[in-house]
């Protein structure tokens, strides 16, 4: 009993080592807890949270990442910014949930090769065809480190907010239990109607057709 006790602490402190610093945030959405993270190849991803200390509800759960013409320029190419800010409300209104905010620029090439990709959509690819194009992966992202951070802050079940299926799969395969998929379908407009449509149609996100 004494050694599995051992045992699973090491565990934890393993674990918990990923976290490299913790600290409120208030924000306009309301009050968050948001702890960093630094993986194997030195990328920083954080968690902002609320009430995951509950353990009477499973916690609602968003992967985001990163997109800096998204989130920070209010960029209309993508539902990004419109996403992040539904989440953190949600959140807020359920009481009990966290973003996973993960440094994985347009879809895990970085900034520079998805403004190239950018380039060669405004010249009339997709933003599959781009990728592509540019001899790049349709989707670099993995989800490996997403688990071990809900690992890190007490989270081994989820509600995940998503239309992603590969998210779902990243989580389940990496030992987190996903009890339900939440579809988050905000921030569509005539400018990426057509990138929404090709997520939906050529890389399997469940996205219904505009009406």
């Amino acid at each position: 009993m004494q050694l599995a006790k051992f045992y699973a602490m090491t565990q934890y402190t393993a674990l918990a080592a990923h976290i490299k610093a913790d600290a409120n945030l208030p924000t306009e959405y309301g009050n968050f807890r948001m702890r960093v993270f630094v993986d194997d190849e030195g990328s920083e991803h954080s968690v902002l949270s609320v009430g995951l200390d509950d353990s009477s509800t499973v916690p609602i759960v968003r992967i985001h990442s990163e997109c800096l013409t998204g989130d920070a320029f209010g960029s209309l190419k993508c539902d990004c910014g419109p996403q992040l800010r539904a989440s953190m409300a949600r959140i807020q209104e359920e009481g009990s949930g966290a973003i996973l905010y993960m440094r994985q620029e347009g879809r895990g090439i970085g900034l520079e090769a998805k403004i190239r990709a950018y380039a060669l959509q405004d010249r009339g690819l997709d933003t599959l065809d781009a990728n592509l194009a540019l001899n790049l992966p349709a989707d670099a992202r993995k989800y490996s480190f997403c688990a071990e951070m809900l690992t890190s802050v007490g989270v081994d079940e989820v509600r995940l907010m998503t239309n992603n299926p590969l998210k779902v799969r990243g989580l389940r395969s990496n030992g987190i239990t996903v009890h339900e998929r939440v579809p988050h379908l905000v921030g569509r407009c005539k400018l990426n109607d057509h990138y929404l449509s090709t997520k939906q149609k050529r890389m399997g996100h469940l996205i219904p057709e505009q009406a």
